[in-house]
């Protein structure tokens, strides 16, 4: 009798090893490695007469057929803030990732967009029995049409005989973790078989062209489950995210191969569904600018729309001799910096103070444009001094405490006038189209120094 074959690898990374190990080598996490059976199927190895000719093959295809080669067709999924998440609508031939913690609205937004589309498509559930998904639909007040396929099975065989026989255009695998494949002779979830499964569906997709949606599951670490080949593999990586006691669900573009990848996309959850936020804008301001001190409006760029964001700031006298320095919704790392250079080029101190930065509404600023707003707001809490409700703050923060210029400055500008915020405070520009934007009801301030932003709101 044959001896099996095992070996072990990480759950949270794949490494593999010969032997177990209480550490992981790559990772560095503790209790992660699983021993598995080595599969029993080996690869079909290409001669080297096949891969000559397949390279010929491709080169011809490149050389003389680029006229011929079919351009990428979007469909779009009846949801305005899905789409643009997308970049325009799912694309035919495509693999999207959609990641979030279990309970935030995944399955509720795929099936509201199933529910919403004319081409033939399919729901393969592997954590919900159909009759849960019926349900689900009635209270979501989804019609289900005739081309719409439900299946409720974890088999990879079963899931990819129906592709094969429905040929449809839009498939959703919920969920990808779930799934396994009977020829891996190992537990559903486990590295091996979440590798195994993603490539054949992947395969799938491209051969036949298929709007491939896969279900992703969250780790403790907040991290998509899986081995990062995963990601590697598809062309979409989505994240669904929320605060717990709010009802606002936000959607953040990782990866995209099909447009901008810092998108986000902004959903309300209410009784009948999932609905997107008609101004995102009003969202995300309070009613505590102009009254408390540390809170000022500033202006980013999210994908490819200004979004106007509100950041908060609190400095409270510690006794301790290591003062607290947290970030909500900004790099930590960041917010160190922007003390130190308010510490040497303001002289302010701030070692004795407890400092909090918030970003209202649980959004995460990517872009270094907040910089500005961050360090007056800070300031602002430190004087104990508020800042006038139409003032909005925009630049970049040197090390030597100069504010650079960022992207799209008109483009922001033009935002912050449509809120209604009248005093901007904006790096030197040499555009003569922005310097335009002022007029008598709208004020730009050009800043060129962090000091001069201080003086000029009397902080």
């Amino acid at each position: 009798m044959a001896k099996i074959k095992t070996h072990y690898i990480c759950q949270n990374c794949g490494a593999t090893s010969i032997r177990w190990v209480g550490k992981c080598a790559q990772c560095y996490q503790w209790n992660t490695v699983v021993e598995e059976i080595v599969s029993k199927h080996k690869p079909i190895a290409l001669t080297v007469n096949d891969a000559t000719s397949s390279l010929s093959t491709m080169a011809q295809l490149l050389l003389s057929k680029t006229d011929s080669l079919r351009s990428l067709k979007r469909i779009s999924t009846g949801i305005q803030e899905f789409d643009r998440v997308l970049g325009g609508g799912l694309v035919l031939g495509s693999v999207v990732l959609l990641g979030g913690e279990p309970g935030i609205g995944k399955s509720t937004l795929l099936l509201q967009m199933l529910g919403g589309m004319i081409q033939k498509t399919l729901y393969a559930s592997a954590e919900e029995s159909l009759e849960q998904v019926a349900d689900r639909g009635r209270r979501l007040q989804i019609k289900f049409t005739e081309h719409l396929y439900l299946q409720s099975t974890n088999d990879l065989s079963v899931v990819l005989s129906a592709i094969e026989s429905i040929k449809p255009e839009v498939v959703i695998i919920d969920s990808l973790q779930t799934m396994f494949d009977p020829s891996i002779e190992s537990a559903s979830g486990t590295v091996a078989q979440v590798r195994e499964v993603a490539h054949q569906l992947v395969e799938v997709a491209k051969k036949q062209n298929i709007a491939l949606i896969l279900v992703g599951q969250i780790n403790k670490e907040g991290m998509l489950a899986g081995p990062k080949v995963v990601e590697h593999l598809v062309d979409v990586v989505l994240y669904f995210e929320s605060e717990t006691s709010d009802d606002l669900r936000i959607l953040y573009v990782h990866k995209n191969r099909f447009g901008a990848a810092q998108e986000v996309g902004l959903f309300e959850m209410q009784a009948h569904g999932l609905c997107p936020v008609s101004d995102p804008s009003l969202r995300f301001l309070s009613s505590a600018r102009g009254i408390s001190p540390g809170a000022l409006a500033t202006v980013h760029i999210a994908g490819t729309r200004p979004l106007v964001s509100e950041i908060q700031a609190l400095a409270v006298a510690t006794a301790y001799g290591m003062p607290r320095r947290t970030a909500l919704g900004v790099d930590n790392h960041r917010l160190a910096m922007l003390l130190a250079v308010i510490e040497r080029h303001a002289h302010i101190p701030c070692l004795g103070y407890d400092i909090f930065l918030n970003v209202v509404g649980g959004l995460k600023l990517t872009d270094t444009s907040s910089d500005l707003a961050a360090i007056l707001a800070i300031v602002s809490s430190l004087k104990n001094k508020p800042i006038p409700a139409d003032v909005v703050a925009i630049g970049e923060v040197g090390l030597s405490g100069e504010i650079r210029s960022v992207q799209k400055l008109e483009l922001r500008l033009e935002e912050a006038g449509r809120r209604g915020l009248s005093h901007l405070l904006t790096p030197f520009f040499k555009d003569n189209k922005i310097q335009n934007l002022s007029t008598s009801t709208h004020t730009l301030t050009p800043i060129r120094h962090v000091k001069d932003a201080i003086d000029c709101l009397g902080l």
